[in-house]
């Protein structure tokens, strides 16, 4: 490695270098610290074997070395043989200049008792929403009199004041948008479970997309036509997927292209909350050309209020996120400047599933 060892050294989060194999190559003193592990018994050691994460990150990590992309993983759970887990962030990118060795940085979430893994959305982000949402409810009377109070000022203006209320009753109703979507995050039920056939709701998506929002956009199909049915709620699944194509067109450019990919990776498996792994075999992956995710965003990208757009809520894949994960499904993100994939996992319906049958 040929960074300077005292900048190396002086990493405040725990850093791993990783050679073309998965082998820990070099191991910073804030991750011997973090894992309880020397950087003995570390290098030379497949980092799966000493690095405990509560993720399925091998397929996505090998991915991202073959594209030379960066992947970023939030709110897992890391520790090892010597540590019991604590709540993280995790970015992985290449190393510049040295083929096949990637750096794992792994920032612990300091989150008061530590909350289990669920999907992104934590104690402290529904805390936020909580008082979001009552916030919102408090500001939209308001508003509305602000509202009212413009179009009687507007009956007697000349022209050029008029303009100054359009913009008062236009930013006023921008806001109770965004007070409305607040409140909709809040207030979303519970999912419905039934045998969901993930290329219907797929092409319902796509059609929304392709007459509205992303009509300057090309959407491509590359469907495996094998795929059995998920269990999952088929409303609050095409508003998933809604979300993420609204995403993908905003950041493409006329004549971009979506590619909508799916297909079947039996590998993938997720620990549940109780302790047992999932299976997540049924994969989804929304890819489009734009410019990629902000460096500064990508890590908190399914936070709730962070947003790469001038005027963006924050709460779209905040939302996307919170539903996936109440259907025991897993979304990631791999973004580099022209091609960003936000993969959805979802598990197989069981065999014996009632298709009339309600989740209560």
């Amino acid at each position: 490695m040929t960074a300077d060892p005292a900048l190396w050294s002086s990493l405040p989060v725990p850093a791993l270098l990783l050679d073309e194999h998965d082998r820990v190559e070099m191991v910073n003193p804030a991750a011997e610290s973090f894992l309880n592990l020397s950087a003995r018994a570390l290098v030379g050691e497949p980092v799966w074997d000493k690095v405990m994460i509560d993720a399925p990150l091998e397929e996505p990590f090998a991915r991202a070395r073959a594209g030379r992309s960066s992947l970023y993983v939030n709110d897992v759970d890391v520790g090892s043989g010597e540590r019991p887990p604590v709540q993280c962030n995790i970015q992985v990118a290449p190393l510049l200049g040295a083929e096949g060795k990637m750096l794992m940085m792994i920032s612990p979430r300091e989150i008061a008792g530590r909350m289990s893994h669920n999907a992104h959305t934590g104690k402290a982000a529904k805390s936020a929403i909580g008082m979001a949402e009552m916030l919102a409810h408090e500001i939209k009377n308001p508003l509305a009199g602000i509202t009212g109070a413009a179009q009687l000022l507007s009956m007697n203006l000349e022209q050029g004041d008029l303009e100054l209320t359009d913009l008062i009753v236009d930013e006023c109703r921008r806001i109770v948008k965004l007070l409305e979507q607040v409140e909709q995050f809040g207030n979303l039920r519970p999912p419905v479970l039934k045998p969901v056939n993930i290329h219907d709701v797929l092409d319902r998506a796509r059609q929304s997309a392709a007459v509205g929002f992303g009509a300057h956009m090309m959407l491509i199909e590359d469907y495996d036509p094998s795929l059995p049915p998920t269990l999952a709620d088929a409303d609050q699944l095409l508003q998933v997927f809604l979300n993420l194509l609204k995403n993908a067109s905003e950041a493409g450019k006329p004549g971009g292209s979506i590619r909508l990919k799916t297909y079947y990776d039996a590998s993938l498996r997720v620990r549940r909350p109780d302790g047992l792994q999932a299976r997540l075999p049924l994969q989804v992956e929304v890819i489009d050309d734009g410019p990629g995710l902000p460096p500064d965003i990508a890590a908190d990208v399914f936070e709730p209020f962070v947003s790469g757009r001038e005027n963006g809520t924050g709460l779209g894949l905040a939302l996307v996120s919170k539903l996936i994960g109440d259907v025991g499904g897993w979304i990631s993100v791999d973004s580099i400047p022209g091609k960003t994939v936000f993969r959805v996992s979802l598990p197989v319906a069981p065999r014996d599933t009632d298709m009339t049958k309600e989740n209560s």
